[in-house]
C-alpha cells in the first residue's frame, strides 16, 4: 500500500516534473549563471554602474534549456548523472564526517596539501566514470562498458602493456624532476 506522499511523488512523475521541469530548471540555472559570471554577451552601463545583459543571458539560457529537454537522451543522461554525482557528494561528506571524529574540539576539519589533491583526483575520476556510464551508444551500451570491454579484450596484448609502461615511466619521471616543496612557516 503506497503512502500519501508516495502518491504525490508518483503524481509529480506522471505530469513530467522529473522529466521536463527539473532538467529544464537545472540547465537554465547553470547556463544563466555561467553567462552572468563570464559576461560573454556583454555588459551595459546604467548611471555609472556596470550590469550584465540579463535579458540576453536569460533568453539564451531559456533556449538552451528547451533544446536540452527536447532530447530524451540528454534528459536521461542528466537524470542519471545528477543522481550519481549526489551519491559521490554524499560519500565525500560521510568520509569527512568520519575523519572529523579524529579531530579535537577546536581543530578545523579540512583536507590540505597532498590529501586534498588525491581526493580531488578521485572525485574527478569518479565524475568522468559517471559521465561515461550515462552516455549510451545505439546498441544500448554505455561508453564506459565499451571502454572496459576493449580493455578486457586486449588486456594481455603488448599494446596495453606498452601503454601502462609509458604511463608509469611518465609518472616516475614527473615525480623525480618536480621541484621540492618548500615548507610553510608555522609561526604565521
Amino acid at each position: 500500500m503506497a503512502s500519501i506522499l508516495g502518491n504525490v511523488i508518483g503524481f509529480l512523475q506522471k505530469i513530467g516534473i522529473y522529466d521536463v521541469v527539473l532538467p529544464f530548471l537545472l540547465t537554465f540555472t547553470i547556463v544563466f549563471a555561467i553567462l552572468e559570471k563570464t559576461k560573454i554577451l556583454g555588459t551595459e552601463v546604467i548611471q555609472g554602474t556596470t550590469y550584465t545583459k540579463k535579458n540576453l543571458n536569460a533568453m539564451v539560457a531559456f533556449v538552451i534549456g528547451f533544446l536540452v529537454i527536447a532530447s530524451g537522451k540528454i534528459v536521461a543522461a542528466i537524470t542519471q548523472v545528477s543522481s550519481q554525482i549526489i551519491i559521490l557528494l554524499l560519500l565525500s561528506v560521510f568520509f569527512l564526517m568520519l575523519v572529523g571524529t579524529f579531530y579535537g574540539k577546536d581543530e578545523d576539519v579540512a583536507l590540505t596539501g597532498t590529501w586534498k589533491w588525491i581526493f580531488m583526483t578521485i572525485m574527478f575520476i569518479g565524475i568522468v566514470f559517471i559521465f561515461l556510464h550515462a552516455i549510451k551508444i545505439d546498441s544500448g551500451n554505455s561508453w564506459l562498458e565499451v571502454f572496459i570491454g576493449l580493455i578486457s579484450q586486449f588486456w594481455t596484448s603488448t599494446a596495453v602493456a606498452s601503454i601502462i609502461l609509458i604511463i608509469g615511466v611518465v609518472v616516475f619521471v614527473w615525480l623525480m624532476v618536480s621541484p621540492p616543496k618548500i615548507g610553510k612557516d608555522k609561526s604565521t
